[in-house]
């Protein structure tokens, strides 16, 4: 065969490869929502890559394709219209742990699987917690902003922080980002307690020399730093509000790593201006970013980084693995590692 022919076989080999692929959903590559450029390849492995305007455009042909959608930073949205216009599709790969942006009975009601990562983002979740507790504790923010501000003059000797070191960590939510928490806080010689629906192992309990509280007021009473660690659920929504708070001392600080509407943000507000309790940190709030004329972003004793929790290099390309492997294991019938199943 001549080398032409050869080129020419080759080519269309690789068409039907990639046709054989099974189509996969995504709202865009790059932007400002898409999926991360350095994340296709990965996708690609597996997968034939659709956009959203791929598919709206060729809505007839690329329909059958589709027979998972990959959740990337909460996108594309699944709406009940996208499902009932997807006859093939078996499964939705959410990147992160959170589903509260997705309707799992609706979802289930099509047949249709939903996955989550929980392993993948336990670690950088976990270091995001101790890092706004650490920076609030130490007053990181501000002090950076005095230490390079053109009007410093002199380091004022009575601008204090509080000590991490020994003082009394209340999680709430002692699941796997929960856990991993409790064994940094550990080094830090805290003393650590811990409100979860299910009590933990004892064993579990005594490698980290966590206390549990049946009552979650049990633990904001001796808290002085509460970190929420929960999903968001009907049950958790607005968990923390002006009660629970007003139960803190008023020396401790809220950090929340979980979602926003966790807690109560019109009783945050209130409760950080009249000093009922010392500070927040927040890597989420509610909605996300908050409106410029928020009033938490003009309080000085909050921290509020851009839910940064699973933002790392490593993190985010972990996420895609294994939303990658659950979505095969639902193609390929076999065992789901991380199902996530409505209530």
């Amino acid at each position: 065969i001549s080398r032409q022919e050869t080129f020419s076989n080759f080519l269309v080999a690789s068409v039907m490869a990639e046709e054989e692929l099974p189509g996969i959903l995504i709202l865009d590559i790059g932007g400002t929502h898409g999926v991360l450029e350095n994340l296709v390849p990965l996708l690609k492995k597996h997968f034939r890559l659709i956009t959203m305007k791929e598919f709206l455009e060729n809505k007839k042909e690329m329909s059958k394709k589709i027979q998972s959608v990959f959740v990337f930073e909460c996108r594309p949205t699944v709406d009940r219209e996208l499902l009932e216009s997807l006859p093939n599709l078996k499964v939705i790969g959410n990147s992160g742990v959170g589903v509260d942006h997705l309707d799992l009975k609706m979802i289930s009601n099509f047949g249709v699987k939903v996955t989550n990562t929980p392993h993948a983002v336990a670690d950088s979740t976990a270091d995001i917690g101790m890092a706004l507790m650490l920076a609030s504790a130490r007053r990181l923010v501000e002090g950076c902003q005095i230490a390079v501000s053109p009007d410093t003059k002199c380091f004022a000797v009575d601008w204090l922080g509080v000590e991490v070191t020994r003082a009394t960590l209340g999680i709430v939510g002692m699941g796997s980002i929960g856990y991993k928490v409790a064994q940094r806080a550990r080094a830090f010689d805290m003393r650590i307690l811990y409100h979860n629906r299910n009590r933990r192992r004892k064993e579990e309990e005594e490698a980290v020399g966590a206390h549990y509280c049946e009552k979650m007021e049990d633990l904001l009473q001796q808290s002085d730093f509460v970190m929420l660690v929960v999903n968001l659920t009907p049950e958790t929504h607005k968990l923390i509000g002006k009660k629970e708070l007003g139960l803190m001392k008023p020396t401790a600080t809220l950090i929340n790593i979980s979602r926003g509407a966790v807690i109560d943000q019109d009783a945050l507000v209130e409760a950080l201006q009249n000093k009922v309790i010392r500070a927040a940190a927040l890597d989420v709030t509610y909605p996300e970013p908050l409106p410029r004329d928020h009033p938490l972003l003009k309080l000085n004793n909050i921290i509020i980084t851009p839910h940064i929790g699973t933002a790392t290099v490593q993190a985010i390309r972990m996420m895609a693995e294994e939303a990658i492997a659950n979505m095969l294991a639902v193609l390929n019938g076999q065992p789901i590692p991380s199902e996530v199943f409505p209530k």
